[in-house]
């Protein structure tokens, strides 16, 4: 397997001959082993050990670095996972919300949670959402602050109330408040990415919404709202609906009629117009806009500065996004270091097939045989797939 670099290490030190281990920056190591803990049944328990014992100078280094990604930061702060001389270093790390830290508070006992207890970040926030005016601001701050969650319960640790309560509090301590922060940074973007397609934009101006595969999951809207979405798309008028359907076709729930509402916001807008939401909206519109039939919009998604690796790994299993969008994912560094995406992307029978074919060599072998039997991608990619895990296979037989 390959061994860590040592950031003190000098060159000449590093390993160069043919038969020397490959050196991995930690973070890869430690995501990679993160994502077999939790997701390869098979090798999780030998993932789990190698994270408890993971050199401590290093682990301490990852835990401190603001752009550790978010799954190894959530692994550590678990409670069967906790490493007692990482969670100091990990409470003042700003990529930790601080939700989080108070739900973790909570859990805990003795020594573990007195070391939460003293967390500068915690005691700050705390001490500040327990201001009075403060807390008036932050209560009065909860019904608009959430984009459709369903828990607004007060005091319950970790809910979207505490959340915005922290953020609130923060904001009046003098701290610029994150969302603040994103959304400056996705105006910049914003310009540039219009700047920089300026003419394709101009060429597609008037081109409608048109999701790939048309609305595969329709929604259970009320008939005159439904008729209204489907216009709003088709560029129709909408045909009058009788009043005894509208009263039999309710909403489902509130979520499917948020759904339907932001499918029509999408629906009304021109290209200028998607592009804006798909670099500064919310998770849910660039779902949406992810599906666009207009490649500027569905590649301004992959621009956002809101964009998780998450929701980038569901669009890697989706099959009815457009070819260029999975061949721009991996050129992106941030999201071709993350394993679930590449392997995602390998499994995608969507996804071109150069851009698989250079992705297949990064699969562990567990995934390797599995992809070799996949009816859904290419004789191409089976084949391949089975080629490598063979030489693999053998090559850690001799080791």
């Amino acid at each position: 397997m390959p061994r860590s670099c040592d950031p003190d290490q000098s060159p000449s030190e590093q390993p160069t001959s043919a038969n020397s281990q490959i050196c991995v920056p930690a973070a890869e190591t430690l995501g990679v082993l993160v994502y077999l803990a939790e997701n390869n049944q098979a090798l999780s328990g030998s993932a789990r050990r190698m994270l408890e014992t993971w050199d401590e100078g290093s682990s301490k280094a990852v835990a401190g670095d603001p752009k550790t990604p978010k799954e190894i930061l959530d692994y550590w702060l678990k409670p069967e996972n906790i490493r007692p001389a990482l969670l100091p270093i990990l409470a003042e790390n700003p990529s930790v919300e601080l939700s989080k830290l108070s739900q973790l508070a909570d859990q805990l006992t003795g020594d573990a949670r007195e070391v939460l207890a003293n967390s500068r970040r915690l005691k700050a926030s705390r001490l500040s959402s327990e201001n009075p005016t403060h807390q008036a601001q932050a209560e009065a701050a909860t019904p608009n602050a959430s984009e459709g969650s369903a828990d607004t319960s007060l005091g319950v640790p970790g809910s979207r109330a505490e959340t915005v309560a922290h953020e609130n509090s923060e904001t009046l301590a003098g701290k610029e408040p994150e969302v603040s922060e994103a959304d400056g940074e996705a105006e910049k973007v914003l310009i540039s990415f219009s700047t920089e397609h300026a003419a394709e934009i101009a060429s597609q101006e008037e081109k409608p919404f048109q999701p790939l595969g048309g609305l595969s999951e329709p929604l259970p809207l009320e008939a005159g709202a439904q008729a209204a979405a489907a216009a709003a798309v088709s560029g129709a008028a909408p045909s009058p609906a009788p009043a005894r359907a509208a009263m039999v076709k309710k909403p489902a729930n509130v979520e499917d009629e948020r759904r339907g509402s932001v499918l029509q916001k999408i629906a009304k807008l021109d290209i200028k117009g998607r592009i804006q939401l798909a670099i500064k909206g919310t998770k849910e519109e660039r779902s949406l806009l992810v599906r666009d039939g207009t490649k500027i919009v569905a590649l301004a998604v992959l621009e956002s500065p809101k964009i998780t690796d998450s929701e980038v790994e569901k669009f890697a299993t989706q099959k009815n996004v457009l070819e260029a969008l999975l061949r721009a994912i991996p050129l992106r560094r941030r999201f071709a270091k993350n394993y679930a995406i590449v392997r995602n992307l390998a499994f995608n029978p969507r996804t071109p097939i150069d851009v698989s074919l250079g992705l297949i060599k990064n699969l562990l072998l567990a995934d390797l045989k599995n992809l070799s039997g996949n009816k859904e991608v290419s004789d191409t990619i089976r084949k391949l797939a089975l080629r490598m895990f063979k030489q693999k296979q053998q090559a850690s037989k001799k080791d």
